[in-house]
């Protein structure tokens, strides 16, 4: 079976970076500035008028995202897992990748305070410790779980801010098209994979679906090639317990490791 998480999800890049083999990649953003307004569901024409109640639910609900912690579990078949807890309003987050193929498993864990970007990346740092990222030099389509200003993984609110065509299509679930051209980065999809879906990228069906506080709980992409991408969205209003490393666990990532994401 081939590593499909690896080479569709963006951890391609990240696998080259971090064991120096043949590889993956992966995209996100960056710090607090995440609990600012969430973009607005649009509500697309491609396929006559929207709800305009389901769009006002969806965007409700990617707003609270940036008003209240959360955990999620992101996941695509059986190769791509990404888990994190995160609190916008406290600046502060946790997440692991892990990918897997037949022969290989790659398994990268960051920490995001305030600004201070921190990962574990397998080929990069040394058991026990930390790497600090500038991320102010992560490339646009380089994703390892976290960084500033993108304080969720996936990106939920601009992903579905992408949305159009949006309906209720049972109580308290949502249906529509994203348009992935304007999402890169997000859900871990690299520009490469997306250009790689040619036209189908414009109009990817998507669901999504409501707590009975009108929260996110899942959120399914069915993207053109490969398994659905699967968020699950639990546990609104836990602590969220992350502290910097101790500074004697913390070493700068070298320039290679920048310059191996394309920076």
């Amino acid at each position: 079976m081939r590593t499909p998480r690896l080479a569709g999800l963006g951890l391609a890049t990240m696998a080259t970076a971090a064991l120096a083999v043949a590889g993956c990649d992966n995209g996100s953003a960056t710090p607090a500035a995440s609990a600012a307004p969430a973009p607005s569901v649009a509500a697309g024409p491609s396929s006559g008028a929207a709800d305009a109640t389901a769009v006002s639910a969806l965007s409700k609900a990617t707003a609270l995202l940036g008003t209240t912690s959360f955990t999620l579990t992101a996941t695509s078949g059986t190769g791509f897992k990404m888990t994190g807890a995160i609190d916008p309003v406290g600046s502060k987050a946790s997440a692991q990748l892990t990918a897997s193929g037949t022969n290989a498993e790659i398994n990268i864990k960051t920490l995001l305070v305030g600004d201070d970007l921190y990962a574990q990346v397998p080929g990069i740092t040394k058991a026990g410790t930390w790497t600090h990222l500038d991320g102010s030099r992560l490339p646009a389509g380089a994703n390892i779980g976290l960084r500033p200003n993108q304080i969720d993984p996936v990106g939920t609110a601009n992903l579905l801010g992408a949305a159009t065509d949006v309906k209720e299509t049972t109580a308290s679930t949502y249906a529509g098209t994203l348009d992935l051209t304007k999402a890169a980065g997000l859900a871990g999809l690299s520009q490469v994979t997306i250009d790689s879906y040619g036209t189908a990228a414009s109009k990817v069906p998507f669901t999504a679906t409501l707590d009975d506080q009108g929260r996110l709980n899942k959120l399914t992409v069915t993207v053109p090639q490969g398994d659905p991408i699967d968020v699950t969205y639990a546990d609104y209003g836990a602590p969220v317990n992350v502290t910097a490393p101790a500074a004697s666990e913390v070493t700068e990532a070298p320039d290679s490791f920048y310059n191996s994401l394309g920076s």
